[in-house]
């Protein structure tokens, strides 16, 4: 059966070309269209698709409310389908936390042009949507101001390293929201362009108690803080005498990625070995999976995501199948192993 796909936009043009590259490909239908969330609300009870794009700027009500209202309800995937202005990075954070499960971006000039050249993207984003799991949400926690103490503790124990992709934003957000201040050295690779990781991570820094920020090259990790890939770049983690440091590259992808999970698990697994944790989290495909099992190998503790708590069970079942999780959870379980480490 074909993905049925609802389209909701304000512009005629835009809702005619999306549909137009929708249907190109034998495997998705357009079900409909609609210009506001009034009527999509309507369309969606009629037609019931499979997956919705959604833009942001509509009258009525904006596309970030309404997303916010349907994932509570009736929750679908959504991908958004926006113009990535100054605010986009923000805009496209805030609506993968309320449940979409990506983002394409609008061109801002040549418009017909420019759909077009994001053809291969968009098809490839909904037919990913098509396979997951979306889940009804409550109010999601505002961004608030965190008194942080700095560990009293210099030594830094064990390291964590995090590799998550589709539905990612969410389940890091719940994990990492979750530690106290005193937890161990956190890496983290999650599948994300270029440009949010950096708002990413200052969105995490005002909600948690740890310190979350984007990584930079020949960073020192300590306990209570976090390190996230910049988008583009691969992470990895390099000892400097007694001490452990971020070291950011431009390689070639891995695993189809840059940053890459495998990157990020495999420096671990040579550089800190057993003393170390390693976490796969929810995602499309399979990188991460080879890399987790070195960890394992070299006798670190590793860890995946639970099927039934996964927004897409991809790469902790492909990691699964390696050898390379020695136990599945949910995500409040992979909180409390973080924290008690």
């Amino acid at each position: 059966m074909p993905i049925r796909v609802l389209i909701v936009d304000d512009s005629a043009l835009i809702r005619q070309m999306l549909t137009e590259i929708l249907i190109a490909d034998p495997g998705i239908e357009v079900v409909g269209t609609a210009p506001n969330a009034l009527i999509a609300r309507e369309r969606i009870k009629a037609l019931s698709p499979d997956v919705i794009t959604l833009d942001i700027e509509m009258p009525h009500m904006d596309g970030l409310s309404f997303l916010e209202k349907l994932m509570a309800l009736h929750p679908l995937p959504v991908i958004m389908v926006s113009t990535l202005g100054r605010q986009g990075p923000t805009l496209a954070l805030r609506a993968m936390e309320l449940g979409a499960v990506d983002w394409v971006a609008k061109p801002t000039l040549g418009i017909r042009s420019g759909m077009e050249a994001l053809a291969e993207e968009l098809i490839d984003k909904v037919k990913i949507a098509a396979a997951t799991r979306p889940r009804s949400t409550t109010t999601t926690r505002q961004a608030s101001s965190v008194v942080r103490e700095e560990p009293a503790n210099d030594d830094i124990g064990r390291v964590v390293a995090i590799g998550a992709s589709t539905g990612g934003v969410e389940a890091l957000r719940h994990v990492i929201g979750r530690l106290p201040p005193c937890a161990p050295g956190i890496l983290i690779t999650q599948h994300m362009p270029p440009g949010f990781t950096a708002s990413f991570a200052r969105r995490m820094n005002e909600q948690c108690a740890v310190t979350v920020t984007e990584a930079t090259d020949g960073a020192l990790i300590r306990r209570g803080h976090v390190y996230i890939a910049p988008g583009s770049r691969h992470l990895e983690i390099c000892r400097r005498g007694k001490e452990y440091v971020c070291r950011l590259h431009d390689d070639a992808p891995v695993s189809g990625h840059r940053p890459s999970v495998d990157v990020l698990f495999r420096s671990v697994a040579e550089v800190v070995g057993a003393d170390s944790l390693g976490i796969i989290l929810t995602g499309m495909g399979r990188d991460g999976a080879s890399g987790l099992l070195a960890m394992r190998q070299r006798g670190a503790r590793t860890l995946g995501q639970s099927e039934s708590s996964c927004v897409i069970y991809g790469m902790p079942r492909v990691a699964k199948e390696f050898g390379a999780v020695e136990s599945e959870m949910s995500l409040d379980r992979i909180a409390e192993e973080i924290a008690l480490t």
